[in-house]
This record gives structure tokens, C-alpha cells and sequence, in this order.
């Protein structure tokens, strides 16, 4: 019995290893400012001591990114601004200055509508986390907004 009991805890042990840590929480909300013009606001949770890259880092680790499939209605006004403290320091894994932020951040882009339809906007955002002692591979998180 003692035998099946440990066999049982260490297949549940192996099963908890191999899951993939992503430790960033993703949310997605659009706000409107006039009646064809929104701000999709990407927001990025972190929890200590992670960090994501900015999207301006430069060489060495991924930096974030944010993809739109295209939408006839849709234009985008610009490049996704960052909201949140952003950091620098030399990185001696990477051999480079990186930029990034830790606890929160939010990727906002202005978005223009040819005229006042309701629709959505989706995309994927791409991003690297780290702490002190190790990167994730890099993930993809699809997004799907409503304006309206």
C-alpha cells in the first residue's frame, strides 16, 4: 500500500514539473474615446521577480510584441505606447543594455474605425519573461476584443 501511495505522489510530482510556468496574466479591454476612435488596452500582471521586455529592449532577449490580424474596419493609429515603470540595466546573459518592466504594464493602441460599426480586433502578443535566474521561452497569447 505504502508502495502505490509513493508511486501515485511522484507521478503527481512529474505531472506538476512538466507543466509550462507562465507566470504573466494577460487582460484585454477597449475603451472608447469617440464615436470611431478606441484605445485597446493590453495589460500585462507580473508577479515578482519576473519581468517582460519592452518592445524597444533592442538586441538580446525577445522583446514584446503585439500582432493585429487584419480587419478591413480597423486602422491602427501609430505603435502601442507602454504604460508602467520602465527599467535598464546591463544584462550579462544577453551582453547588453535591456529594457523592461516588472509588476505591471500596459500596451495601449489607438485604434480608428471607418465608421461606427461594431466589430473586433485580435492579434497575439509575443513576450519573453525572466527573473534573475532564468528565461521562459518565448509564448504567444491570442487576444479577441469587442468594440463597440
Amino acid at each position: 500500500m505504502k508502495y502505490l501511495f509513493s508511486l501515485i505522489l511522484s507521478c503527481i510530482g512529474l505531472t506538476a514539473m512538466a507543466q509550462i510556468k507562465d507566470p504573466v496574466q494577460w487582460s484585454y479591454a477597449a475603451k472608447k474615446k469617440t464615436a470611431n476612435e478606441y484605445d485597446l488596452v493590453i495589460t500585462a500582471t507580473i508577479p515578482s521577480p519576473w519581468h517582460i521586455y519592452s518592445q524597444n529592449t533592442g538586441k538580446g532577449p525577445v522583446p514584446t510584441s503585439i500582432n493585429f490580424k487584419a480587419n478591413p474596419l480597423v486602422t491602427l493609429n501609430g505603435k502601442a505606447k507602454e504604460n508602467g515603470k520602465l527599467e535598464k540595466t546591463y544584462d550579462e546573459n544577453f551582453k547588453t543594455n535591456v529594457l523592461y518592466y516588472s509588476n505591471k504594464v500596459e500596451f495601449v493602441q489607438t485604434l480608428k474605425l471607418k465608421s461606427a460599426v461594431k466589430t473586433n480586433i485580435s492579434g497575439t502578443v509575443e513576450y519573453m519573461v525572466c527573473d534573475d535566474h532564468q528565461c521562459l521561452p518565448p509564448t504567444k497569447k491570442a487576444f479577441d476584443v469587442k468594440l463597440d
